[in-house]
């Protein structure tokens, strides 16, 4: 089973900036690549495993977007829409609001806080981390940015991108 990566698909990058309870990244941007992945019907998830893992992406997880704001400060995240659409809101209630599709891909950047507005029923996806990174988890609360501001300076870039390994946008945007 292989997942048929797109090769020129729709790519939005945006520096999302503190907005003064959600630290986002100063320097690292959100990347999301609209409608990247020709999934198969069957074992769609499974799929993107595979080529997050192939990328060197693991930690591997299925669920949805939680609906509250959150960040992780010691850790990037990727999401591979698997199945159904969320609108998503990405850097806060002051950054971007997106819908997430099946197919879609969105690389969040560790500090930038995301919220599932709303989704479809079925709306599933697989998230992954690059290797060595563990996630926590953050709320926006004012106690917790001295630490997680500490945190996501020392996060390394990854050396892959999680849909096209050593080419696509981590690899142009997320300078090492």
């Amino acid at each position: 089973m292989k997942t048929l990566v797109k090769q020129d698909p729709e790519t939005i990058i945006k520096l999302l900036h503190d907005d003064g309870t959600f630290p986002n990244n100063p320097t690292l941007p959100l990347i999301i690549y609209k409608n990247a992945l020709d999934l198969p019907q069957e074992n769609a998830a499974a799929a993107i495993e595979e080529l997050f893992t192939k990328n060197q992406w693991g930690n591997n997880w299925r669920n949805g977007i939680y609906t509250y704001h959150h960040y992780h400060s010691t850790a990037h995240e990727v999401l591979g829409i698997y199945q159904g659409q969320a609108k998503v809101e990405l850097g806060g209630p002051n950054g971007i609001t997106v819908t997430a599709s099946k197919g879609d891909v969105i690389i969040i950047p560790a500090g930038v806080a995301h919220k599932n507005l709303g989704a479809s029923s079925d709306f599933a996806c697989v998230g992954a981390y690059p290797p060595s990174q563990s996630f926590d988890m953050n709320y926006g609360k004012a106690g917790e940015r001295p630490e997680a501001e500490q945190n996501i300076e020392q996060v390394p870039s990854p050396v892959t991108d999680p849909v096209y390994g050593d080419k696509g946008a981590i690899i142009a945007h997320w300078k090492q």
